[in-house]
C-alpha cells in the first residue's frame, strides 16, 4: 500500500504516505491518497495529520516512472495522477476538520502542494523545500500555483518556482510555509498533540473558519463583512456555539465532541 489511513478513538484519521525512496507520488500513491480522503469525509473526522514515511516527507512526482512512458501515453498518464492529487486536496480542503502535516527531509513539487495545504504546518529543524517543477522543465501542480503566492507573496512565489533554490526550515517559518519548526525527535509527537487538541475542538466553527480564509481571496471587504456576519448568527446558534456559551457562562471547559456542529 502506498498510503495508509488510521482513525483513532478521538476522531483524528492518520494519513501516512509510505511508499519509501522519498515518498515519490505515482498513481498509485495519488489514487491512495484520494481514497484515503474519501474516507476522512465519509467517517466525518475531527482532524486530519498527514505524514510521510521515511526520511522524506515527499520528494513531488515519481520521475521514473514518467521518464519510462513513451510520449504518447505520458500526458494521459500525467492526467491520471494529477487528477486524483487534485481530487484528495479538494476533498481535504472541505473538511470541517483542519489538516494538520508533519514535514521532514525533502519536501519538493507536489509534496510542497500537500505541505501548504496543511492548516497547521509543522517542520523538522532539517526539512528543506524545493519547488523543482521547472528545473525538468514542468510547470507546477497539487495547488501550488494558487498556494505559494497567498503565503509568500507573488514575487517570493516566483523566486522560487523560477530558481527552484532551496528554502530551510528557518527560512519556510519566516516566509509562512509553515507553522512551526520543532526538533526532528518531537515532530511526530507535536504534530499528534495539536491534531488530537483540534480533534476536541469545534470542528464546525473550523470549517466555517476554513472557508471564510480560503474565500477572503476573491472576495472585496465588503462581501467579506457579509460572509462573516451571516456566519457567525448560523454558528452562534449550533449545537457547538450553544455547548460553547454555556460553557463560558457556566466556567467550565466546553466538550464539543458531543455537541452537533450544524
Amino acid at each position: 500500500m502506498r498510503v495508509t489511513v488510521g482513525i483513532d478513538d478521538d476522531g483524528v484519521a492518520r494519513v501516512e504516505m509510505c511508499r519509501g525512496a522519498g515518498n515519490a507520488i505515482d498513481l498509485a500513491t495519488a489514487t491512495g491518497l484520494l481514497a484515503a480522503a474519501r474516507e476522512c469525509a465519509a467517517a466525518r473526522v475531527r482532524a486530519v495529520l498527514l505524514t510521510g514515511r521515511g526520511p522524506a516527507f515527499c520528494v513531488g512526482g515519481d520521475l521514473k516512472e514518467f521518464g519510462a512512458l513513451p510520449a504518447e501515453r505520458l500526458a494521459g498518464h500525467l492526467t491520471d495522477v494529477t487528477d486524483a492529487l487534485h481530487a484528495a486536496l479538494r476533498i481535504l480542503a472541505g473538511l470541517d476538520a483542519p489538516l494538520v502535516a508533519a514535514v521532514q527531509g525533502a519536501v519538493a513539487g507536489a509534496g510542497l502542494g500537500l505541505a501548504m495545504a496543511a492548516d497547521l504546518g509543522f517542520a523538522a529543524a532539517d526539512a528543506h523545500f524545493t519547488a523543482a517543477y521547472t528545473a525538468i522543465g514542468y510547470s507546477p501542480d497539487a495547488g501550488v500555483t494558487w498556494l505559494l503566492p497567498r503565503l509568500v507573496g507573488p514575487k517570493r512565489a516566483l523566486d522560487l518556482l523560477l530558481t527552484n533554490r532551496r528554502v530551510s526550515a528557518a527560512e519556510a517559518l519566516e516566509m509562512g510555509l509553515v507553522s512551526r519548526v520543532v526538533e526532528p525527535e518531537r515532530l511526530r509527537e507535536e504534530a499528534v498533540q495539536a491534531a488530537r487538541a483540534l480533534a476536541h475542538g469545534a470542528t464546525g466553527a473550523y470549517g466555517v473558519t476554513r472557508r471564510l480564509v480560503a474565500d477572503a481571496g476573491a472576495a472585496g471587504l465588503d462581501e467579506q463583512l457579509d460572509a462573516e456576519a451571516r456566519r457567525l448568527a448560523a454558528t452562534a446558534v449550533s449545537g457547538e456555539g450553544r455547548e460553547g456559551m454555556a460553557a463560558f457562562l457556566g466556567r467550565r471547559p466546553p466538550d464539543f465532541t458531543r455537541a452537533p456542529a450544524r
